[in-house]
């Protein structure tokens, strides 16, 4: 006999699977012995109050062994002799593109940039050791895209659940925990999701695809309204429909798009720093406890948002035990960004602290010192994030230093004379980002900041340290495509795709977008009778 229950009970009774058999025994007056396992389907804490609980959905297996896997599992045939599609971009919009073709019966050919996942961490470790960064191979460019050594969140707000549970499955099949099927916000953690995406690349290849690192597209092959292919930096041409799936980052991509007269707009992005705390002393705030976690509580989280003089100010990307690290994808730049492993287990917890910012916002007169060329059209908020990239480097001596400021302070409007200890490995430099960030984008922090230590006592304080800037959350160009055949709207055999044609939002939805552009692709063949 199979049953499911829901439970509710303290920390330290659910700390693995054997306590959770023991827990369901007491609590629903069964004899343990008949219990020959439990599945947790779902698991939440409740931190609402000062006694903690974790919330489980659970299977119970009586008098029977479980049939099934832990996960769905997908079969992906063998397409060596199948119709081609380029898919541009190994992030995850184009693994879980060239996955699903693969799939539907077609083959792949994957294009990336940057390295494979396991040598581009090498450039990346130059970055904090030298201040270098390489322009083909950074913590945007490369296998696994940006979520690959920036945390490996696997949370959404998608509502297509079917979808959400497909892209876990997949990922649990390429080797990731099967928790990730059961946490209220999943995460693989920057440490194992490289096993993980070349598992995902492994897979493509044994199937019959094709994945090419080191190998940047520069232009699209266009024959009247129809894309048939690209090109590379090195001559070479791949010929069929393209995915297009190139990470918010690509912005030589943008670029070509628009002096090319490929449909695009400018869209809405949101700026700001990532703010770091003493994982301590989230850990009191959030779970109402001096003594903080404690032994059977995993690293806090928090997520605020508010509004302020009409737009939105939030937290973003929160990394709990985690670390802030350097995240430029090109020369004269700092660009922030936050990743946790996958134990959460840092002496620090961070998260983006961001304020909205819309295309028409760009006409406030706090906005016009960044103004530049492209203002006013479908580039103007790639400027604007480039601008700020470079003003933070300068501030930051012209290395990976990082502009930094106590909290406290920056809401006071203080200089810091020192500095909180960081995660932050290229080192931080004292900055009054109060006064050369922006107003528009100060005045709300500030505001929210206020906000933010009212609700929560202690999170407003000198123990925090914001440092600058964080200007990635999302792609700041939308590639217009049709909402039906997910085709750009003029040129056939364009599918823009994923987080970089400002479609998509993390990890999950990038996946998701992945899949269905395959699906789009695969349409398009069957009616075009190619």
């Amino acid at each position: 006999m199979i049953e499911e229950y829901q439970l509710r009970a303290l920390p330290e009774q659910v700390i693995n699977d054997e306590a959770v058999r023991q827990f369901v025994a007491r609590d629903k007056g069964l004899d343990v012995r008949t219990i020959k396992a439990v599945r947790v389907l779902k698991r939440s804490i409740d931190a609402r109050q000062r006694t903690i609980y974790i919330n489980l959905k659970v299977r119970c297996y009586i008098n029977e062994f479980p049939q099934d896997e832990a996960y769905q599992k997908t079969d992906y045939p063998n397409v060596e002799h199948a119709r081609q599609v380029v898919v541009v971009g190994a992030g995850p919009g184009g693994l879980f593109a060239a996955l699903r073709l693969i799939e539907l019966g077609f083959r792949p050919v994957v294009v990336e940039r940057g390295k494979n996942v396991r040598e581009r961490k090498k450039d990346i470790a130059r970055i904090s050791r030298e201040h270098k960064v390489d322009s083909e191979s950074n913590y945007s460019f490369g296998e696994g895209g940006a979520g690959a050594y920036s945390d490996g969140k696997l949370y959404t707000r998608s509502k297509k659940r079917g979808n959400v549970d497909k892209i876990l499955n997949v990922f649990c099949q390429h080797g990731a925990s099967t928790s990730i099927l059961v946490d209220a916000h999943p995460h693989i953690g920057t440490d194992r999701l490289p096993a993980v995406i070349e598992s995902m690349r492994n897979t493509i290849l044994n199937c019959g695809g094709e994945v090419y690192f080191e190998t940047r597209m520069d232009e699209l092959i266009v024959e009247g309204d129809e894309v048939r292919g690209i090109r590379t930096h090195n001559g070479h041409e791949y010929y069929g429909p393209v995915i297009l799936a190139t990470g918010h980052s690509a912005r030589d991509v943008y670029r070509w798009l628009y002096y090319n007269n490929v449909e695009i707009e400018a869209k809405g992005i949101a700026v700001g720093v990532r703010l770091e705390h003493p994982s301590l002393l989230i850990d009191q705030i959030q779970y109402h406890n001096r003594n903080g976690r404690g032994k059977y509580l995993p690293a806090a989280e928090y997520s605020f948002v508010t509004q302020a003089a009409g737009r939105g100010v939030y937290s973003f990307c929160m990394c709990p035990g985690g670390f802030v690290v350097p995240a430029a994808s090109g020369p004269r730049q700092i660009v922030v960004n936050g990743m946790s492993p996958s134990g959460r287990n840092s002496r620090w917890s961070n998260s983006g602290m961001v304020v909205e910012i819309r295309p028409e916002d760009l006409d406030d007169q706090t906005l016009k010192p960044v103004h530049g060329e492209l203002h006013g059209t479908p580039l103007s908020m790639m400027e604007l994030q480039e601008q700020l990239e470079e003003l933070c480097w300068q501030q930051g001596n012209m290395r990976q230093t990082a502009p930094a400021q106590r909290m406290l302070d920056f809401v006071r409007k203080k200089v810091s004379y020192d500095l909180p200890e960081t995660s932050y490995s290229p080192g931080l430099i004292s900055s009054p980002l109060h006064f050369w960030m922006p107003e528009f984008i100060t005045s709300r922090l500030r505001e929210g900041f206020e906000r933010f230590g009212r609700s929560s006592r202690g999170f407003l304080t000198n123990e925090a340290v914001m440092i600058a800037v964080e200007t990635r959350t999302s792609a700041p160009v939308r590639i217009l495509r049709d909402a039906e055949s997910l085709q750009h709207v003029r040129l056939r055999g364009l599918f823009p795709c994923g987080e970089g044609a400002g479609y998509a939002g993390g990890i999950v939805s990038a996946g998701i977008d992945g899949e269905r552009c395959a699906e789009a692709v695969a349409s398009y063949l069957s009616q075009s009778g190619k």
